[in-house]
């Protein structure tokens, strides 16, 4: 079966095919710049655009960057509003014309990483890409505990977003070792909260770990996604294979998938 996974970002949207036996893409990926206002016609209109470039694929995988349940999108930080409550799974189904399974970004992302990462999965592990936002994901012995929002705990009186991710870094114009302190203090504020057993690091930041890493001090060990920034697009794909044709309808065992 071909699958199709394409990522939803702040800044971009792309997508290629996925061997989903093995975590790879089979194509190389395809991205076009996300739509400014990226509301909710714009936004399918560029998945389908995506999605257009390659064929023989029998279903799809989308990522977003928000909560999604049962295919309704109920969050939307980093894009436009008219994505809050919309039946973002029946839209792209509509529009692209084969099943479409829709997940949250930084879950999809963490799928991946469970799955194809070679990654110890015992206990609560966590996820947690740093780009236009912070997204977050937690998995118990493999298990995607999913739609956690950890991009917004408090730090220094603000959303943890607005302070320690990649956007905020490039915004303020902050140097590596300065925005890994902002780093340090969000994932000590975490391992306060959950106490995990592994924080595996992914987005754009996953790419430069060797710039910032060795600032960042936490007791919990800390791993760059292996996926490095495919991982949105495999997930979404294992994702969409597991769901058995029922748009919206997420069931995700990683740990069913083989390294």
């Amino acid at each position: 079966m071909a699958i199709l996974g394409i990522d939803i970002g702040g800044s971009g949207v792309k997508g290629a095919p996925v061997d989903t036996a093995r975590g790879e893409l089979l194509a190389e990926r395809v991205r076009v710049p996300t739509p400014q206002p990226s509301d909710v016609s714009s936004v399918v209109e560029a998945v389908a655009e995506v999605a257009a470039q390659f064929d023989g694929f029998d279903r799809v995988g989308v990522t977003f960057p928000g909560v999604v349940v049962d295919g309704v999108t109920r969050t939307a930080a980093n894009v436009d509003k008219s994505w809050l409550e919309a039946p973002a799974a029946r839209l792209f189904t509509e529009r692209l014309g084969k099943p479409v399974s829709v997940l949250n970004d930084a879950d999809a992302a963490g799928v991946a990483e469970i799955a194809f990462g070679g990654h110890d999965t015992k206990g609560l592990v966590m996820m947690l890409t740093f780009g236009t936002g912070i997204g977050s994901a937690l998995f118990l012995d493999g298990e995607l505990i999913p739609n956690t929002e950890f991009g917004h705990l408090e730090l220094d009186g603000k959303d943890a977003e607005h302070r320690a991710s990649d956007r905020a870094r490039e915004q303020e114009d902050l140097g590596w070792e300065k925005w890994a302190g902002r780093v340090q203090d969000y994932l000590r504020h975490v391992e306060m909260l959950l106490s995990p057993r592994l924080f595996i690091v992914g987005g754009g930041v996953s790419k430069k770990a060797e710039k910032w890493r060795p600032h960042v001090e936490v007791r919990t060990p800390i791993v760059t996604a292996t996926l490095l920034n495919n991982a949105g697009i495999v997930g979404a794909a294992v994702t969409a294979e597991q769901a058995h044709g029922h748009p919206g309808a997420i069931q995700v065992d990683a740990s069913s998938q083989g390294n």
